[in-house]
């Protein structure tokens, strides 16, 4: 006895790909507002207890750097911290090289240092070290200091300050005209998830916080509102005149917006995040430019966080705010009965779940349009299964092309026959 095996759907990876897959993103919410609050929590007590490792254009003091390329003994980061504590009295704050080769240079960071400390920080490091000056010999001239005083440092802090609350505004302003309310809020909860986090993070990691950062941090936010402002429109487009159809609830719209821009969203990010992971590879990990470590580690962070945000944040609160509206929780309860009534006339089979929240089905009676529901359940589901299943040449194909014609038609060509 012959048996029939079912086809194969293809897997959901192939999905990405033609805007086809069936993740359930939005049916989920509940578990990526969890996995979020917790993350932002987590963030927000490393920033309360543990603060930021703030740079010397925030906090002011003295910076002092010389090249790398030394006469005497060999500068590395520690040999350098033990002369400016056997010099100053204190340990530095920051002790790092920059660059590679012949343009590599040792910088040290601390505390406003008094013109007496800085004169015999310069002579001791000159003294152990005697670091190559421009005409090839060693020289006192090489090693040069600057000071940042706190007030320049504070108007810094205070004009990032400005600059991101000018941002947050512009941006709700365009979201609200060119959107609407609904979806400009939660696209304002995702990027204020994304400052937190990727600040969080900079706390956690305890890189210094420098201008660089701040421009990176906006750089960041601009790429998480380009993911949401794609999938929301795509989001818009599923959902116009909605209130007016049976067919699917606003959640089950969203989702599929979601599935149809998941792959544009990964793309977009994959393709944003490589020049930032070989701008840490290469500038931070092989040519030693420390300085490039901020700017490349918010803007990994924030890109991938950006993204994230986008599409398991963004769109599920979008749901959550439009289902609050009693015209959407009413033509949900409609696409429930719809499916209920149409399993019935089916034979009791079980209509598509629906992420809706509806009552009870009111159509406890006789319904004089259980046909033409049965059949339009069989041709979704049809062309559901047509849709999911792999085209395989030969005889399968042929054989489906036969499946879809109206009975009673023939393959031919309509036309008088010859005698």
């Amino acid at each position: 006895m012959a048996t029939s095996t079912p086809a194969r759907r293809p897997g959901r990876l192939s999905g990405l790909y033609t805007g086809t897959g069936s993740f359930d993103v939005v049916g989920r919410r509940r578990t990526w507002y969890t996995t979020f609050g917790l993350l932002v929590l987590i963030c927000l007590a490393s920033i309360v207890f543990r603060g930021f490792n703030l740079g010397i254009e925030f906090t002011g003091g003295t910076q002092v750097q010389f090249p790398a390329t030394t006469a005497a003994a060999p500068a590395d980061v520690g040999s350098v911290g033990r002369v400016f504590e056997s010099a100053v009295g204190r340990e530095a704050d920051i002790v790092q090289t920059a660059g590679s080769g012949a343009s590599a240079s040792v910088i040290i960071r601390s505390k406003a240092l008094e013109p007496t400390e800085s004169v015999a920080l310069k002579q001791a490091l000159f003294d152990t070290f005697q670091p190559i000056g421009s005409d090839g010999t060693p020289s006192l001239a090489a090693i040069s200091d600057s000071v940042v005083s706190g007030t320049w440092g504070g108007q810094i802090t205070t004009q990032a300050i400005i600059a991101l609350i000018v941002f947050l505004v512009l941006v709700t302003l365009f979201l609200a005209l060119y959107f609407e309310r609904a979806m400009a809020a939660s696209a304002l909860v995702a990027l204020v998830h994304d400052v937190v986090v990727t600040a969080g993070i900079y706390s956690i990691v305890g890189f210094e916080v420098t201008p660089s950062t701040v421009i990176g941090l906006l750089t960041i936010l601009g790429f998480s509102l380009y993911d949401t402002v794609v999938v929301f429109d795509k989001v818009r487009e599923n959902t116009r005149g909605l209130l007016g159809l049976t067919r699917r609830t606003y959640p089950e719209a969203a989702n599929l917006a979601l599935n149809q821009t998941l792959m544009r969203s990964i793309n977009t990010s994959l393709i944003a995040v490589l020049p930032v992971v070989g701008l840490m590879v290469i500038g931070v990990g092989l040519l030693g430019v420390g300085t490039l470590a901020d700017l490349a580690l918010v803007q990994m962070v924030g890109i991938l966080v950006g993204a994230l945000s986008s599409l398991l944040l963004a769109t599920p609160l979008l749901v959550d705010l439009k289902m609050r509206d009693p015209r959407f929780q009413e033509q949900a309860a409609k696409v429930a009965s719809r499916r209920k009534r149409a399993a019935r006339a089916l034979g009791g089979a079980e209509a598509h779940p629906a992420d809706t929240g509806a009552g009870p089905d009111p159509d406890t009676g006789p319904d004089p349009d259980a046909g033409v529901l049965a059949g339009e359940l069989r041709r979704e589901r049809a062309m559901a299964a047509a849709s999911s299943a792999p085209a395989r040449p030969g005889k399968d194909r042929s054989q489906r092309a036969h499946a879809t014609r109206p009975a009673g038609k023939s393959s031919r060509p309509s036309g008088k026959r010859s005698r």
